[in-house]
């Protein structure tokens, strides 16, 4: 059965074409929220833009989505609280527009530095006034770029070949990295002050509504230069009218607006603001980029598969995905092994991140990879890395998250220990390289477990026969064995065997087991 997919903005066909190879999709602009609601219950994935209001009534409507799209970068429209909260995967494609994004944010500086559309609209009239606009060069000015991600950089890379001197302010990238692009970072009252053009690229969020405001502002250079072409909301638009109206500021230009068409906005009847109707992304090559990549996003979700840019879950960035991936996937096997080994019911998990571990970038990351691995088995609602801290949370678990830099004798180590109403278990694995991964220690017994295939794992006093009994029965029922391990504190006293066998355990050969004189417990795994 083929997935259904909701296309409910206008999207490039190059997209729409990938979707329909895999999947039956629905091109349907222009829904109202009721119209929406009424409707989404029968598909799998929405794909949007920004004209589309993914609510929170929309989502819990969705009862099927897998997936929520935006074909571009900002998805203020998109409830991602309330899809997180439903394990709802939402993604963006941050990069399909960034060079369009880029060239339009210069089109903008360039404009408002010579006056471009007023001259224009000047000389169409019949008017020849060239000292009236008389402009600026842009050759060693001062730019303060707010937000230093994709669109930040690429804006800084353009201005430097202008010899203008790039500042900009980021609380989410180092010094050192802005330095080898040749920039300066430096706190925010510092750029409002030093800069003599402000152009903003962050996303709207509570940190950065109206972040340039009256009292931001009034901190500026005489004749400073604004730009938004990022989220209207980011620049407090009377704030910024008054800013002109009193010559503080010598213009703006505006793609972007806090309520969009901006019918009542103060900045339309300002001579000196340039504005455009929001097509910062509006390139042949930008919609055509963003459109193929939420698509094959979507099949790669609705497929079973990731999503390259989820923005409601912890990423991994490109450059770290070598180091922290390998962690990840020993991780889920962990918790998927330790959830077979318990009993009762789950109250407290405490994991801990040891040595190298400690140092990952991204440990929640690999926690909720833990959680997914220890919860999907054993729940109706799916478990994934978007909603497994929600799904342990609204289970009542108690989760403890510790870092150290004692890895028991390995480079790293990452440790989990689950408590339940009946028990308490543990499990460790190390790191040894890209493809080699173990599990070093299971409820304090030292094993070098490979996490993959069918195991056995027994707790029996330490004593001649226990083990030979348990192989013949296996054998008995023509399961092979293909390595064992036995870890003990002390002789004579309990010890943990594991057996790594080519197939799965029959139910009435684990019993028979479990009666072996001498086992106290036995297990029958999947990893």
């Amino acid at each position: 059965m083929k997935y259904r997919v909701l296309v409910s903005d206008p999207l490039a066909e190059e997209g729409i074409d990938i979707l329909r190879e895999f999947c039956d999709v629905d091109v349907n602009t222009g829904l109202t929220e009721d119209q929406l609601v009424a409707t989404i219950g029968d598909y799998d994935a929405l794909l949007v833009r920004s004209g589309t209001e993914v609510t929170a009534r929309v989502i819990d409507a969705g009862t099927k989505l897998k997936f929520i799209g935006r074909a571009g970068a900002g998805v203020d429209n998109i409830d991602t609280e309330a899809a997180t909260r439903r394990g709802i995967i939402v993604a963006n494609a941050p990069e399909g527009n960034t060079l369009a994004a880029t060239e339009h944010t210069m089109a903008m500086m360039l404009s408002l530095a010579r006056n471009i559309p007023q001259a224009t609209a000047s000389l169409k009239k019949g008017e020849w006034k060239r000292s009236r606009f008389m402009g600026v060069e842009l050759n060693d000015k001062i730019l303060g770029i707010v937000g230093f991600g994709r669109i930040g950089i690429e804006v800084s890379k353009r201005a430097r070949a202008m010899q203008m001197k790039c500042i900009a302010y980021d609380p989410f990238i180092s010094k050192e990295r802005a330095a080898n692009l040749g920039v300066e970072l430096v706190p925010l009252d510092e750029l409002f002050r030093r800069a003599d053009v402000i152009t903003v690229h962050t996303p709207l969020i509570k940190e950065t509504r109206h972040v340039i405001n009256e009292k931001s502002i009034a901190t500026m250079k005489d004749g400073v230069r604004m730009i938004n072409c990022a989220r209207g909301g980011i620049i407090d638009e009377k704030a910024l009218a008054d800013g002109i109206a009193s010559g503080k500021i010598a213009g703006a230009a505006l793609d972007v607006f806090e309520t969009e068409p901006p019918t009542d906005s103060p900045l339309l009847g300002l001579d000196r603001v340039i504005v455009t109707p929001h097509l910062g992304a509006s390139t042949v090559e930008a919609q055509k980029n963003v459109a193929v990549s939420v698509a094959n996003q979507c099949i790669s979700v609705l497929e079973g598969g990731p999503a390259k840019y989820v923005v409601n879950a912890p990423m991994i960035p490109a450059e770290q995905q070598a180091l922290v991936e390998p962690y990840a996937v020993l991780a889920q096997k962990m918790g998927s092994l330790l959830i077979q080994l318990i009993e009762g019911r789950l109250e407290s998990l405490e994991i801990t991140y040891g040595g190298e571990a400690a140092a990952l970038p991204n440990t929640k990351f690999v926690t909720r990879v833990i959680l997914k691995g220890l919860l999907d088995p054993i729940l109706q609602v799916p478990v994934n890395i978007v909603n497994a801290e929600f799904v342990a949370k609204e289970r009542g678990i108690r989760m403890s998250e510790t870092t150290t830099e004692e890895a028991q004798g390995f480079r790293n180590i990452i440790s989990i220990t689950a408590k339940t109403d009946k028990m308490t278990e543990s499990v460790s694995g190390s790191v040894s390289g890209p493809n080699r991964a173990r599990i070093v220690s299971i409820g304090g017994y030292m094993t070098d477990l490979t996490p993959t295939g069918h195991v056995v794992i027994s707790r029996h006093t330490d004593k001649p026969g226990v083990i030979g009994k348990a192989a013949t029965i296996l054998g008995r029922v023509n399961v092979n064995i293909a390595g064992m391990q036995v870890g003990r504190h002390k002789p004579g006293e309990e010890a943990l065997m594991v057996l790594t066998v080519d197939s799965a355990v029959p139910a009435d050969a684990m019993d028979e087991i479990k009666k072996i004189d001498g086992i106290h417990t036995a297990k029958h795994a999947e990893i």
